[in-house]
């Protein structure tokens, strides 16, 4: 292994995933899991040794029905736990109501473009960034984490490929002082690896020292690719949903996000192991049956192969639950 692999490996390690399957990936499925069932996957997850949970938004729940009991679900965690975990937020009274349920860390998120802000928050891009600075005193105050989270940083469903110099511009505005990470966000997953890492690149040496996330999506089959051209940029955390799960209500054409179990197999973080990683395909497996839902992991798929020999492909007493029949979103 070359001086430049080793460097990549090592970087790849290191890399924190962050599992949106609550959030994102309930989105689109049509069906509200109940909040205990959500608990349990939170718990799952951790004690599997995933770092970091997106466990859910503040959507209205007339608009995105399967967040509904959002707020339940941080109630029912603990502070130790609710320290690994992400809520997604629009507003500062978004905020207001999460801290008040026990949250600390909170994803604040715009879109680069008016039309997909207008579509997904119900205001203009400009709008959510004046809240910002409210957002960021009601985290604060908490001893809480805010992220500036910038959904269509690529393209939009409506306007098509989104300018570099938009992305940077609200990374640079001086409103979003305070947050602690910027999430970059390919919301159609539409960009391809040089535009990923160009992103990065310029936001990491163009704008205010921050963490990176990238959060992808495999819609045009590039989810792995572009994850793994994210962190050699310089992203510190990468978001996935359990076998693909996903896509945004409000942006037409996405599709699920890249799949956490694809992110991990590419990844091979400390905290990995075979054993691990064939528990997390057995709980992706379930949660996905249950939903209904396909599952689009290749790794998954390829642990569930007959390459006995191995060590990634699942042991046969690993059961597998009744295939999913319905179609995808």
């Amino acid at each position: 292994m070359n001086r430049h692999q080793n460097t990549l490996a090592s970087t790849l390690g290191k890399t924190i995933l962050r599992d949106v399957t609550l959030r994102d990936g309930l989105q689109l499925t049509g069906k509200l899991l109940p909040t205990e069932r959500k608990v349990e996957t939170v718990r799952e997850l951790l004690r599997l040794g995933v770092p970091a949970i997106e466990l859910g938004s503040m959507a209205r729940p007339d608009l995105v029905p399967t967040m509904a009991n959002t707020l339940e679900v941080v109630q029912a965690l603990t502070p130790g736990e609710l320290e690994k975990c992400w809520i997604w937020v629009a507003t500062p009274g978004h905020v207001a109501k999460a801290s008040a349920a026990g949250a600390r860390n909170f994803q604040y998120c715009l879109s680069a473009s008016d039309s997909h802000n207008k579509a997904n928050i119900g205001r203009t891009t400009e709008e959510s960034l004046a809240a910002l600075p409210e957002a960021v005193k009601y985290a604060q105050a908490v001893g809480g984490q805010i992220q500036l989270c910038i959904a269509t940083s690529f393209t939009c469903p409506f306007e098509g490929t989104v300018p570099e110099e938009r992305v940077l511009s609200i990374a640079n505005d001086p409103r979003t002082e305070g947050t602690t990470d910027i999430v970059l966000c390919d919301t159609l997953g539409q960009a391809i690896p040089a535009q990923v890492s160009g992103l990065i690149t310029r936001v990491r040496e163009e704008s205010p020292l921050r963490r990176i996330v990238y959060h992808g999506h495999d819609t045009w089959g590039l989810g792995v690719a572009n994850t793994l051209a994210a962190v050699q940029a310089g992203a510190a955390m990468v978001d996935g949903a359990l076998g693909g799960l996903g896509g945004c209500p409000f942006a037409p054409g996405a599709s699920g996000n890249t799949s956490s179990e694809d992110i991990l197999f590419a990844t091979r973080p400390g905290w990995l192991t075979t054993e691990t990683f064939a528990e997390l395909v057995v709980l992706s497996e379930k949660l996905l049956a249950e939903l209904g839902e396909p599952n689009r992991s290749k790794a998954a798929q390829g642990a569930r192969s007959n390459a006995a020999a191995f060590d990634w492909v699942l042991p046969s007493d690993k059961t597998t639950p009744a295939p999913c029949t319905t179609g995808g979103n």
